[in-house]
């Protein structure tokens, strides 16, 4: 399902990718939007002052300097702010996918000996720091981080991606490792899930 990655050259040594138009709004920029060939969108972001604080509740006792912020979207095949079978089918797939990727990131730069973790979408709080029970706004970070627009569904606030408006699922990780370290890590899942 997933196929080998190509970024923006770093000194890690990957080649040139597709990146995403972003809006001026984006904010603390390492590596702008990169789309995987497996089709999943991501971003590393230094982390803002403002979020400094917010961070600190979710991840207790971490020190927030040199934390990087990789959101990451997947394009659903259907509109997720509708509801039905469908709808949680296709949420379910999703899920299944940010949490396979992200665990095996995660997996390699442990063996580097780097600090991550990544946020479960559907409570908002962290995987592997269990002892958060702040969540995190996924919505409201991509809004700051990469300048998209929201909207109200109901009761909920949601973000709208630039070309695919509301059928977006969106995750994220965070790390402290060098930033290429991380890309090479992507770059080694990615090649470990082609075919």
């Amino acid at each position: 399902e997933h196929a080998s990655l190509s970024v923006n050259p770093t000194s890690s040594g990957l080649s040139s990718c597709p990146v995403v138009r972003m809006s001026a709004a984006t904010k603390n920029v390492v590596v702008p939007v990169t789309v995987t060939t497996g089709g999943m969108e991501f971003s590393v972001h230094d982390v803002p002052k403002r979020y400094k604080e917010d961070l600190s509740a979710t991840f207790p006792g971490l020190d927030t300097e040199g934390l990087l912020i990789v959101p990451t979207c997947q394009n659903s095949a259907v509109d997720l702010v509708k509801v039905g079978e469908e709808v949680e089918t296709e949420k379910d797939r999703l899920l299944e996918r940010f949490m396979e990727w992200a665990k095996s990131v995660c997996e390699k730069l442990d063996k580097k000996g780097h600090w991550c973790d990544y946020m479960d979408p559907c409570s908002g709080l962290a995987v592997r720091m269990r002892e958060s029970s702040v969540p995190y706004g996924e919505v409201d970070a991509l809004s700051t981080l990469l300048g998209y627009q929201t909207a109200n569904a109901g009761c909920c606030k949601v973000v709208l991606h630039p070309k695919w408006g509301s059928s977006i699922y969106p995750s994220t990780l965070f790390t402290k490792a060098p930033v290429e370290d991380l890309l090479q890590a992507i770059k080694e899942v990615e090649q470990e899930h082609v075919g």
